[in-house]
């Protein structure tokens, strides 16, 4: 026999048995409306044949092999870059061309082969698409700021940017496979794909070596992994002799818009210098396709420690549903959910911020309503370089010396002792 906590009542072993059926069929109808919609959300799982049609449509188009498409130098020769070759791939109207073409004037841009593919089995417009295309509201943007980071003003040393007490970022390139529509760092862009120099990167090095407290670097750009193997062997042992660095960390998007770049060779780099975490921004189900995790089962066999800092962007993911299939994917893919980031005011991107209640709202249906491995923290980046400030929806609702009162997921509001 149990005790019922809310009347008090002994229970009988039926009785037991009937509240059990009872509070699991209040529990499945907490999730119905997302078991009604998640089938209708594409992933990249779901889509296999639709991107291999693509993807051969490609080949054709650029006069390819499938060696070739395995190949990720190859895939960084063939970035796609003209509006040509794009309208050749999906049905272009001629306003949209013309609005490409201008917004190419001002802001450069270029899309793997493989990301390609994905970007026309999800569709002109869709969630793919926008991160990955040029729109006109990139340049009648007027909102916001090339650095709202604030990253000229904490950079101690050539390359570095540290904000915070104990930890820092080397910024080593500004290449990338994919030039996202919603890059916090577009002014790095250019016209040019340049690596930072190992002068350079001497200089972020011999800044970690004189501050001991440093004991936690994270390597990004740009995109990490699109040094050169050498280049990152030397950098990653270099940071490993480093008694007080800790851990290292690589930002990278590689494994979404390039996982062919996860070679065994580049595997067996990662593998000398543990412990290595790789944080990545996968931020729709479409983009968690076989090769991406295949991609990711590769660093995972490697020791790597995987992590995604999905942005919340307006027409991509601003939707609990959306959101919960992308973190089950990715926990599918053994790639834990660790942030998502509220869109930053960066000029050029204002036409995908969200309100800050759509986060909240999200995490409202994320905790609770699915496991704890698949909600990560809502972060909003403080204006100016004041670092990442969690944001969650209220859970306490009054705290005194005495008591709190909670707020489950469930909307029950409970008195708790407080001690």
């Amino acid at each position: 026999m149990a005790i019922d906590h809310i009347n008090g009542a002994v229970l009988t072993a039926e009785e037991e048995r009937r509240q059990s059926l009872k509070r699991a069929a209040e529990l499945r109808e907490r999730i119905t409306d997302y078991l009604a919609v998640k089938d209708s959300i594409p992933s990249g799982r779901e889509l296999t044949a639709r991107i291999a049609a693509h993807k051969a449509e490609l080949l054709s188009l650029l006069g390819g092999t499938e060696e070739n498409w395995a190949d990720w130098r190859w895939q960084m020769r063939h970035r796609i870059n003209s509006v040509e070759l794009l309208a050749k791939l999906v049905p272009l109207d001629p306003q949209a061309v013309r609005d490409i073409e201008r917004v190419s004037r001002q802001y450069r841009w270029a899309i793997s082969p493989y990301y390609a593919a994905v970007v026309a089995a999800g569709g002109v417009g869709g969630p793919v698409w926008l991160q990955a295309v040029p729109s006109l509201a990139e340049i009648t943007d007027s909102r916001g700021s090339f650095d709202p980071m604030a990253e000229r003003l904490t950079n101690p040393a050539p390359g570095i940017t540290r904000r915070y007490p104990d930890r820092l970022i080397i910024n080593v390139t500004n290449q990338c496979a994919m030039y996202c529509r919603h890059c916090q760092r577009r002014r790095n862009i250019g016209e040019v794909d340049r690596h930072q120099s190992r002068r350079v990167l001497e200089a972020a090095l011999n800044y970690i070596r004189a501050n001991p407290e440093i004991r936690d670097v994270l390597i990004t750009g740009g995109d990490a992994l699109l040094l050169s193997n050498r280049t990152l062997d030397w950098l990653l042992g270099e940071l490993h002799a480093i008694e007080h660095v800790e851990i290292k960390r690589l930002g990278t998007r590689t494994p979404v818009t390039l996982p062919q770049r996860i070679t065994a060779e580049l595997c067996a780099i990662l593998e000398k210098y543990p412990p290595i975490y790789i944080n990545t921004q996968f931020n729709h189900p479409l983009e968690v396709t076989p090769e991406a995790a295949a991609a990711c089962a590769r660093l995972v066999k490697a020791g790597v420690v995987l992590g995604n800092q999905a942005v919340l962007l307006k027409g991509v993911n601003n939707d609990p549903h959306v959101m919960k299939k992308l973190n089950h994917e990715l926990l599918r893919i053994r790639v834990r959910p660790y942030y998502i980031f509220h869109a930053k005011a960066v000029r050029g991107t204002s036409h995908f911020i969200t309100t800050v209640d759509e986060g909240l709202a999200i995490m409202d249906k994320l905790r609770g309503y699915t496991s704890g491995l698949a909600v990560p923290t809502y972060i909003i980046n403080a204006p100016g370089g004041f670092g990442k400030t969690p944001v969650t929806p209220a859970y306490v609702l009054e705290h005194t010396p005495e008591k709190l009162i909670l707020r489950t997921w469930e909307n029950r509001v409970i008195p708790y002792p407080n001690g």
